[in-house]
């Protein structure tokens, strides 16, 4: 059985582990203080006196299809409604080929950024696309990465009142069916757990309350998670007011979905009376602070969901609107904009404990987000080696201040997935070259390319 030792890292985001920690087989076994080695003999070392040494971050909140519309021209300067009524139209021409090379390339990128367990939310069904679960449940296994797979829906298109055309809808009693046989198939329960599948209505303005209501109740009876964006603008909170006669938190409540077992993307338009409900109800809150800033949406109160009780993560959200999948930098932006928020009461440990234990709270895991004993063993390793890291004192806090975007190492549970900035198995020449000619064949698709 082997035992590896990650000796004496330059910084470790841990209590009394200054020396480093024992992995065995997946799980983190021992951790070791300073001044003291192991307590059983190590089969390997692993000098880590270079690099600052993480748990493996938690992205909350992703659509990995969106890598194939980044910086698109027509939905440039938009805010979010606008931004999607000129995506939804691109978006129903994806066909598998297409979403898996979206899947892999959006993996690719968390895990180069040291994100080692991460949700995605894939809500666009056009004909052809039905077994999106399946296609990413395979890539995710190829790459060894973990994943909550959010089985998204919409029902409710421009016909009905909804934002999305007809063509990337489908009809509740699929949709139910669907998620239904997606969990049965997929989820894993166990501790340890690589793939997960939770039930994920898209938004309010996209979904019928009958869906919303039905989901919920699906979700209770399969013991599944629950997810969808809400709060994310001043439009969608007019819009629940115009078409329900109440606010985007009300209507969740009514629909039965104010429980532990849900998490929600932007949270950003609450009252100070909603964010206490928040966290009397234990439904955690995805801040994305990239996508929030270029679709001018706002500024989630991070601060105080997380001291109301609630659990608080990142998101890197989509790559149509955060145009990169890279959760370190999302890292940084989030300890920055929640300085200018909140005040300096914010420091670089609280963001780097919403990118871990935080995220692992939102998605329901009590065995990842910490470097702890009995943990699973999910590493990321970073060194401080750039010009932009020269000078520093405090490594932890130079890694969040000065900021990084690659990691060097990452390690989900007991393997080494990425190795000298490499994920292993992985050509990344070829994944950019079938990335983009899928993204240029969706551009044609759509009229927008020759």
């Amino acid at each position: 059985m082997s035992r590896t030792w990650i000796q004496d890292p330059l910084a470790i985001f841990a209590h009394e582990a200054k020396r480093g920690l024992v992995v065995e087989k997946q799980k983190i076994v021992e951790l070791i203080p300073a001044g003291q080695e192991p307590q059983r003999p190590v089969d390997k070392i692993f000098d880590a006196s270079n690099h600052v040494l993480l748990p493996g971050l938690v992205n909350t909140h992703h659509h990995f299809y969106q890598t194939l519309t980044r910086a698109l021209r027509p939905a440039l300067g938009r805010e979010l409604f606008g931004w999607l009524q000129a995506l939804y139209p691109v978006w129903s021409h994806l066909n598998p080929e297409m979403l898996k090379n979206a899947t892999e390339l959006a993996l690719a990128e968390l895990m180069l950024s040291g994100c080692t367990t991460t949700a995605d939310h894939h809500y666009v069904y056009p004909k052809g696309l039905e077994e999106a679960l399946g296609l990413q449940t395979e890539i995710a296994q190829n790459l060894g990465i973990r994943v909550t797979l959010s089985r998204g829906s919409m029902d409710l298109s421009v016909k009905n009142g909804g934002l999305p055309p007809d063509s990337v809808v489908q009809d509740i009693d699929a949709i139910l069916r669907d998620c239904e046989q997606g969990v049965a198939k997929y989820h894993e329960r166990d501790a340890g757990a690589m793939i997960q599948i939770a039930l994920a209505p898209c938004s309010p303005f996209s979904v019928s309350g009958e869906l919303m209501r039905e989901t919920a109740l699906l979700a209770d009876r399969l013991d599944v998670r629950l997810h969808t964006h809400l709060g994310e603008t001043r439009s969608e909170n007019q819009y629940c007011e115009d078409k329900f006669g109440m606010r985007p938190l009300d209507y969740l409540e009514e629909c039965g979905w104010m429980t532990k077992r849900t998490w929600l993307a932007h949270g950003i338009h609450f009252t100070d009376s909603e964010v206490q409900r928040i966290g009397a109800s234990g439904v955690g809150i995805s801040h994305c602070p990239h996508s929030n800033m270029y679709l001018s949406s706002g500024i989630c109160r991070a601060h105080d969901i997380e001291a109301s009780g609630a659990a608080l993560g990142l998101g890197v959200d989509g790559s149509a609107s955060n145009d990169a999948s890279n959760l370190t930098e999302e890292l940084r932006q989030a300890f920055l904009l929640q300085r200018l928020n909140s005040g300096p009461a914010i420091g670089h440990s609280d963001a780097l404990r919403w990118a871990t234990e935080g995220g692992a709270r939102c998605l329901g895991r009590h065995d990842i987000g910490k470097l702890e004993v009995g943990f699973e063993a999910d590493l990321a390793l970073f060194s401080l080696n750039e010009l932009r890291h020269s000078g520093y004192h405090d490594p932890l806090a130079a890694l969040i201040i000065c900021g990084t975007n690659r990691a060097d190492y990452v390690m989900i549970a007991g393997t080494w997935r990425v190795y000298e900035s490499r994920i292993v198995g992985i050509d990344e020449v070829d994944l950019l070259t079938r990335h983009n000619q899928s993204a240029r064949k969706l551009r044609q698709l759509s009229g927008l390319e020759g």
